[in-house]
């Protein structure tokens, strides 16, 4: 399937589902669901597969078993494409239109200890700066949970703090509701923004985890 554009209809269902999130909405919908959604993303990415690599498009459905929210679906769709453990590409649709990203969101000991090295690191530490100033004056956003206060071990006055601070690192846009996104080129426009990503994706696949 050629990727055609996200239509109206998968941002209506979206809406929908925020205000009925139940199995009986979902049942009667499914089809909008396959149809305006799940095909569009999977020929979304599947168009990106060859510069990037294969995604996972992740499932509708939450895991509610651990959640105080039971409400079953998911109110947007994500894909991802994985260069390391948790980090990488990632696209989306919801209510909200489309949204592009790209990082780490494993917050596990592991990849949090290299990446705090890398940080204090003089050489790395001053790169990933550079970069997200890149992206930020390119007019993506840099977010990701962030401890209150330093992290155990380290200087509360060391240079890097902020970033120090960062459990997940992610850079992203949101394109909204731009009429590119029911458009083919819309393939063009993400692929522009998982480019500019890559300098971050780059630096974090790099990090010595154990």
């Amino acid at each position: 399937m050629t990727f055609e554009g996200f239509p109206a209809a998968a941002l209506d269902f979206y809406d929908d589902l925020e205000m009925d999130n139940t199995r009986s909405f979902w049942e009667a919908n499914k089809a909008v669901y396959d149809e305006s959604v799940a095909a569009p993303m999977k020929a979304l990415t599947d168009a990106l597969q060859p510069e990037f690599g294969a995604a996972k498009v992740f499932r509708p459905y939450r895991d509610v078993r651990f959640a105080k929210d039971k409400t079953p679906y998911k109110t947007h769709q994500g894909a991802f494409v994985g260069v390391a453990p948790a980090t990488g590409w990632y696209v989306e649709v919801s209510a909200r239109g489309v949204r592009t990203g790209a990082g780490f969101y494993n917050a596990d000991a592991t990849t949090l200890a290299a990446f705090r090295d890398a940080i204090v690191d003089d050489s790395s530490g001053p790169r990933l700066q550079r970069i997200l100033a890149k992206l930020e004056k390119g007019g993506f956003e840099i977010s990701g949970e962030q401890l209150k206060t330093s992290p155990r071990g380290y200087d509360r006055e060391h240079p890097r703090i902020d970033l120090l601070r960062h459990k997940q690192l992610f850079a992203g846009r949101t394109i909204g509701f731009e009429p590119v996104i029911h458009t083919t080129e819309l393939v063009d426009v993400v692929r522009a923004d998982w480019k500019a990503y890559k300098p971050l994706v780059d630096w974090l696949s790099r990090l010595d985890r154990p």
